[in-house]
């Protein structure tokens, strides 16, 4: 077995990250531990301050005691370590400003401009893990106060607003402040190290890419399933539901890099043309299509993990009567070349059986069987691209079964097991992106025409949902959606992936 690098990596320049929606969820969850992990892992330089912003009123200790207590919730034991910890902790800083006020923007400004013990050329990094209806006023305001510096970063969260209309005020807003250089629109599933990999796999052998087109390729399917319900999001959550929130940015970035052609290199332009191509090259479905092309529903009381889980109408937050779909599946068409006529099955949705994330690549069948009646029945190959849990990508074949009773054929799996093959932890994908802003990598980051082009794809698709006046198809919880997404695939003779096949040890 190989062994993995630890993970440490050359340190970083110093660097101020300003996290606003400091004490929110994402913050404590996600980004806290991310930053910790980068510098136990030695990514992190001497002089580099992690500032947390919101308008709680809070003492710096009192954050820095928040800051432990997640790093205690969401950081694995044996990654903790004491005195790395209290190192951490040290770097971190933290400064009530209300976002809509002048309020405490003085004293941030304070902060950042008189670093303690320290040259001033740290990159500047402004982290907004707000509503995106903060990202202009926030923007605003650190050109107001004089903070926007020709060398500071913003990274913007996903969703960027919640229609062609909104998003192009947050980019002109912000755009106004920042150059695009300048800007970060980040969407995790693009720093998962099996995402990444479909760069390696495509490009990086020769086996693959020679097949990857419509005449090999059947369909091809990207599942993103959740367990878990809207949690305390609820109130966000209704106003935006599955397509906003998983659809228009997660599932099609995934679409982009199966489907985009070769970049010229891996240099951040190139990447990101070649995935804009294929978000211009989605065949729309407008209001006639809907109905055929789409399926939305709504998850009902069940069980979930072997407990009772309550309906989304009965969750906190959610207004009586709510339309807000919860689960999305669609069939999607790539208009050009390469996949004409290969359709994309999408499906994501919350209160599902299994958390997962994987795509498939379903080849076609065989054209002719030289096997004998009762051999055993041919299945097409498919590779599976698992991003979690258990990161993996799977090549399933066709195989004799061993033993002298004739030609018996069944099907069997090469298993790439990222955990089996390079052990060790796989740092998690804000671990590598926040990085990358330190870095100034935008490859992994969406520019404002993919932004842009995604919601001018996505937004016919609401247009027509309204029009139609039709509530989501309610499904239970702990199964795969409502009875339709299922009609979806197999009214064009296939059918979703959900059931495993052994993996052989070849």
């Amino acid at each position: 077995m190989h062994s993995r690098s630890t993970g440490a990596a050359p340190a970083l320049p110093p660097f101020d990250y300003t996290v606003f929606g400091g004490t929110g969820d994402l913050a404590l969850r996600k980004l806290l531990p991310a930053l910790y992990l980068r510098d136990k892992a030695g990514q992190v330089a001497d002089g580099s301050r992690i500032i947390g912003v919101s308008r709680s009123p809070l003492a710096p200790s009192d954050y820095r005691a928040k800051a432990e207590e997640a790093i205690r919730e969401h950081v694995p034991a044996d990654e903790r370590d004491t005195a790395l910890v209290a190192r951490f902790l040290e770097r971190l800083d933290y400064v009530p400003v209300d976002a809509t006020s002048d309020n405490g923007w003085d004293e941030l400004a304070e902060r950042l401009n008189n670093p303690p013990s320290r040259s001033s050329g740290a990159v500047r990094i402004f982290y907004l893990a707000t509503s995106p209806s903060l990202f202009g006023p926030v923007s605003d305001q650190l050109r107001a106060f004089g903070l926007a510096t020709p060398e500071s970063r913003v990274v913007l969260e996903k969703p960027i607003g919640r229609d062609l209309a909104s998003a192009q005020e947050i980019n002109d807003r912000v755009g106004a402040v920042f150059t695009e250089q300048q800007i970060y629109r980040i969407d995790h599933y693009l720093g998962k190290e099996t995402v990444q990999n479909l760069l390696a796999l495509r490009f990086g052998n020769s086996l693959f890419e020679p097949l990857w087109n419509a005449d090999h390729i059947d369909h091809v399917q990207i599942t993103v399933a959740e367990t878990v319900g809207v949690e305390e999001r609820g109130g966000y959550y209704d106003q935006s539901g599955a397509l906003r929130d998983m659809v228009q940015n997660h599932l099609l970035q995934l679409v982009c890099l199966v489907g985009m052609e070769c970049p010229i290199s891996l240099a951040q332009e190139s990447v990101r043309d070649e995935k804009l191509k294929v978000l211009r090259s989605l065949k729309s479905i407008g209001a006639d299509e809907v109905g055929g092309c789409t399926v939305r529903g709504q998850y009902r009381a069940g069980a979930v993990a072997g407990g009772a889980v309550p309906g989304y109408l009965d969750e906190p937050g959610i207004p009586p009567g709510s339309g807000t779909e919860t689960f999305v599946a669609l069939k999607l068409e790539i208009d050009n070349w390469r996949w004409a006529g290969v359709p994309f099955y999408l499906r994501s949705g919350k209160r599902l059986p299994a958390k997962m994330s994987e795509i498939v690549i379903q080849f076609r069948p065989i054209r002719h069987s030289i096997f004998p009646q009762g051999a055993g029945e041919l299945q097409a190959n498919r590779l599976i691209v698992r991003l979690q849990p258990d990161e993996s990508i799977r090549l399933h074949l066709m195989t004799k079964e061993p033993g002298p009773g004739g030609m018996r054929l069944r099907p069997a799996a090469l298993n790439l097991s990222f955990a089996q093959t390079f052990g060790g932890r796989f740092p998690d994908a804000y671990e590598r992106l926040l990085m990358d802003v330190v870095r100034g990598n935008s490859t992994l980051f969406m520019r404002r025409d993919e932004v842009e082009a995604a919601w001018q794809w996505a937004e016919p698709i609401i247009d027509g949902w309204m029009s139609r006046h039709e509530m989501p198809k309610p499904y239970i919880a702990g199964t795969w959606g409502p009875s339709q997404s299922i009609a979806l695939i197999e009214r064009d003779g296939r059918t979703w992936h959900d059931d495993e096949i052994p993996s052989a040890a070849f």
